[in-house]
């Protein structure tokens, strides 16, 4: 049986950063993903310009140069692919991790492949899986139609069309200014009565006026009903009923972290919250053996993580007290950072 002395899932950028903190002390970990290298990248909109500057988004102290003042999609997927192969990081992608439980001083991990299943023991196993993969669901009848999606893609796409994008928080409100601009006809429908405070500054006035001049038109706290082959069923803010034409519909409400799968290892979920029982030195969950990472720890407000801080956890997984109290500052700089 392989066994390894640790195993990293998760090819994200928090991923990569934990298997170079393990590299540079001596551990190789394996690193596996279910899909490709930064796969929650790979699914942000073609062309995206990240909120961030460069060096924030840099891991292993690897300098990543754009040619603008901040990174596109395409810029980082290429520095992270550049980091892993200079780096000499082992990844197999493609490859899912089904369950993993402690069996007296290893831990052993069941992963499928395109091939099939194995099991793969491990010392050590850092689970940096992040929420991308997991949308939360609308819950309405004619969610999973093939005219619907959880990830928006480009706006190109849609040109002429009707398209309805449910959702009022940053992602939504990009993609119903990009769709409009693309020359699409947008409805936007939210439940909340006001877009939330969190909505990018720049974001704010530019949706609120496309709104106000009725280029993109909005339902704002109203409830979908269901979602039909042409149209999208709601209930509006008064309690009435109406349908708008639907070519495309872009269900951007949000995602959630693999719940089930933490579940199904023994680690103690809080029942409101979903935040995991954990050391917050070492991020050790409450089975022995089992770290958590990046934005895996923080339950439902997957929000409170991100590249920009999540980036130094490795740090406190594999390194000293003195790495580890350096990590919680760079963390507290990225936070007053994010947060002007």
């Amino acid at each position: 049986m392989q066994r390894e002395q640790a195993i990293v899932v998760g090819a994200g950028p928090i991923g990569l950063a934990c298997a170079i903190s393990a590299k540079r002390r001596g551990v190789n970990a394996l690193v596996v993903d279910s899909g490709a290298v930064c796969q929650s990248i790979v699914r942000y909109p073609i062309g995206m310009t990240f909120f961030t500057t460069p060096e924030r988004l840099e891991i292993g102290d690897h300098p990543l140069v754009s040619s603008g003042a901040k990174a596109t999609r395409e810029e980082a997927l290429k520095y992270y692919r550049g980091v892993a192969r200079t780096e000499g990081l082992r990844i197999e992608t493609h490859t899912r991790l089904l369950g993993a439980e402690r069996q007296d001083d290893e831990i052993r991990c069941r992963i499928e492949q395109r091939n099939g299943e194995r099991t793969i023991c491990c010392e050590r196993l850092v689970l940096a899986t992040g929420y991308f993969d997991h949308p939360k669901p609308v819950g309405v009848p004619g969610e999973d139609a093939p005219h619907v999606s959880h990830y928006f893609d480009e706006a190109h796409k849609s040109f002429g069309q009707d398209v309805v994008v449910i959702g009022g928080r940053n992602s939504a409100c990009e993609a119903a200014l990009d769709l409009f601009r693309a020359g699409a006809r947008v409805t936007l429908i939210y439940r909340g009565t006001e877009f939330p405070k969190g909505v990018k500054y720049w974001l704010r006035p530019d949706i609120e006026n496309r709104i106000k001049a009725d280029e993109i038109r909005a339902h704002m706290g109203a409830e979908i009903l269901r979602i039909e082959p042409n149209a999208v069923t709601f209930r509006d803010a008064n309690g009435q009923q109406g349908a708008v034409a639907a070519d495309r519909v872009y269900a951007l409400t949000g995602f959630r972290p693999d719940f089930d799968l933490f579940r199904g290892m023994g680690i103690e979920l809080d029942r409101e919250t979903g935040v995991p029982t954990l050391d917050s030195e070492t991020l050790e969950t409450n089975v022995p053996g089992i770290h958590m990472v990046g934005s895996t720890m923080t339950g439902w407000n997957t929000s409170d993580v991100f590249i920009e801080n999540g980036r130094y956890d490795g740090e406190k997984v594999f390194g000293d007290s003195k790495s580890r109290e350096n990590a919680k500052e760079l963390y507290r700089q990225a936070i007053r950072y994010y947060g002007e």
